[in-house]
């Protein structure tokens, strides 16, 4: 690995609401592939290594399309995750390519973060700092459609540290896209468009691995008499998948490990969610490249 950071690319998810292989849908201004355009940004950002997590079943694809379409200066290495265990358990499947000693960045590749914001990740591990990072987006910012969305509700501390992640289901916007409502039987059921979101766009130290590793094991282990459960599963029970979000607000709430850094950006998180989402999140990545907020192709300046 080099002296940048690593950028690990989680694409091994099985995507059944969209329908197919969704780090490949074409989004770009000239069809590329979402993929293409976040690593394009990270590798602009200043990110060295890039690591992708897939699945047996898409990595085939995945990896064909890299081969044709990147640049061959990337440095790509590939992980797999076989059985579909949780965000936590894709990252850790990454663990051997970045090493133990290396900081590292986590992103969703169905995700177009921009390198505006992928960069505040690199300006974070450049600063002499311990603690891990979470970049923080506008709610409104990562919602394209009508579509009900879950998204996690920031709490900062008043030393800008992350407090609470707080996970939101059936969240949908209403027609001026400030105010939004999460029919979710939790209160407050209005939410404000302006609200700092986790969008799963992540920056962690080597010290993170055993706080991984730990949660991991208990999930496999299960409830016991006597021990208590860490809420890593689906609903906060404990199951076989490990969540990222949940993990860390796990650390959090408990005062473990190094905090969490929680870093602003008003800038937009465009994902694909279903394949309905295609031509809304195309249209606004074209009115990007329009403003110049964003390059016309992926790669410019790559060799």
């Amino acid at each position: 690995m080099g002296t940048a950071p690593t950028f690990v690319v989680l694409a091994a998810g099985l995507a059944r609401r969209y329908g197919g292989c969704k780090p490949l849908a074409p989004v770009g201004p000239s069809g590329e592939a979402v993929i293409d355009l976040l690593v394009s940004d990270a590798v602009s950002a200043g990110f060295g290594d890039v690591v992708l997590v897939v699945h047996p079943s898409t990595g085939p694809a995945i990896r064909y399309h890299v081969d044709r379409c990147w640049p061959r200066s990337v440095r790509v290495t590939y992980a797999e995750q076989a059985v579909p265990r949780g965000t936590v358990d894709a990252v850790l499947a990454a663990r051997s390519a970045i090493g133990d000693h290396h900081s590292f960045a986590v992103a969703n590749a169905d995700d177009v973060y921009g390198e505006v914001a992928i960069g505040l990740l690199v300006r974070h591990f450049a600063e002499e700092r311990t603690d891990h990072a979470m970049v923080a987006y506008r709610l409104r910012s990562t919602v394209v459609t009508d579509a009900p969305v879950t998204r996690g509700i920031c709490t900062v501390d008043a030393d800008g540290h992350l407090a609470a992640l707080t996970e939101r289901r059936h969240v949908a916007r209403h027609g001026d896209g400030e105010h939004f409502t999460a029919l979710d039987g939790t209160l407050p059921d209005k939410l404000a468009g302006d609200l700092l979101v986790s969008v799963n766009l992540w920056g962690f130290r080597p010290a993170i691995w055993s706080t991984f590793q730990v949660a991991l094991e208990d999930a496999a282990l299960g409830p016991e008499p006597g021990r208590d459960a860490h809420p890593i599963g689906s609903g906060g029970a404990v199951g076989p998948e490990v969540l990222l979000p949940e993990v860390v607000n796990s650390m959090v709430a408990a005062g473990e490990g190094a905090p969490v850094r929680v870093i602003p950006t008003d800038d937009p998180c465009l994902g694909v969610t279903h394949a309905s989402d295609l031509p809304l999140v195309a249209a606004a990545l074209d009115r990007r490249v329009a403003t110049g907020a964003r390059p016309a192709r992926p790669w410019e300046g790559v060799a």
